[in-house]
């Protein structure tokens, strides 16, 4: 159709990218996922022009949308239940275990507290509400009035942050 004309490319994605947004946030109710999804959904679109067989293109492009945000909205499901495997799993661990890492949690949490202050201030915050507070993204996103997301981008950005600038033996 296009014959790897980036050009026209470009101009079908101004065309389209309302169309697939839309799609794509229908499914997945999240606008950052919807996003993300759309940006793929372009890419799959790209590599399968060469399929296209003039079946009616937005028709076409529409189902490659809707079958991605689904199969997005599919490995988030799956993520979820292996989260609950693993805290069901934990949970079932024998009373010495949890014994034991209940003196290992605290101990943690003390020594989080400790280097909490060279932690930059814009993940303090984020730091302090999972790990000592032991609060749930939910409950850090509601109490700062952000998307769920943002705290999960701030505590993913502030444990490179702590592996980068801590050593093990600072918490000896």
């Amino acid at each position: 159709m296009l014959g790897g004309n980036d050009h026209a490319f470009r101009l079908l994605v101004e065309k389209y990218r309302n169309d697939v947004f839309r799609t794509a946030f229908a499914v997945l109710r999240d606008q950052k996922e919807a996003e993300d999804a759309a940006q793929e959904v372009f890419m799959k679109i790209y590599t399968a022009l060469p399929q296209y067989e003039n079946q009616g293109f937005k028709t076409w492009m529409t189902r490659i949308a809707v079958n991605h945000a689904i199969d997005v909205k599919r490995k988030q499901a799956r993520r979820r239940e292996e989260v609950v495997d693993a805290l069901e799993q934990h949970a079932l661990g024998t009373p010495k275990d949890s014994v034991e890492n209940e003196v290992i949690e605290q101990d943690r949490r003390r020594l989080v507290r400790k280097k909490l202050n060279e932690v930059p201030e814009n993940y303090r915050e984020v730091i302090y509400g999972f790990y000592i507070a032991e609060k749930s993204y939910q409950q850090m996103a509601e109490e700062q009035n952000v998307q769920v997301k943002t705290i999960e981008t701030k505590l993913y950005r502030a444990r490179h942050w702590m592996k980068k600038n801590w050593k093990e033996d600072d918490f000896s």
